[in-house]
């Protein structure tokens, strides 16, 4: 049986490819303290559909390349986006003065 794994899409910006990132809990056998471990994968997305954000299910499968032993499977859930200014936003923040914060480090 193949191993499946779930997780969010970190990466897709390359060609067929995604990575991601599938947390787990784990626990120390020594002092039986629970952690999270993080680990990334490289994903094969034939058709480029999933997006940054996504949270996918991928199948290992026979090794595609040197790194990506994984195909995407499906996507669970989709992200909802991020917010980014537009570039006239971010001139007329950089234009502005924190007279708070500014004006101590002009005395020092």
């Amino acid at each position: 049986m193949a191993k499946t794994l779930t997780g969010v899409v970190i990466s897709d910006v390359a060609d067929k490819t995604i990575t991601v990132a599938v947390i787990s809990r784990e626990t120390h056998p020594i002092y039986k303290k629970q952690y999270t471990v993080t680990r990334k994968y490289a994903a094969h997305d034939e058709n480029n559909d999933a997006r940054k954000g996504d949270t996918v299910r991928i199948v290992e499968t026979r090794p595609i390349s040197k790194r990506k032993s994984f195909t995407l499977d499906r996507i669970e859930k989709r992200s909802v986006g991020s917010v980014e200014l537009k570039e006239e936003v971010n001139a007329e923040v950089s234009d502005k003065v924190d007279h708070d914060h500014d004006s101590e480090e002009d005395k020092e």
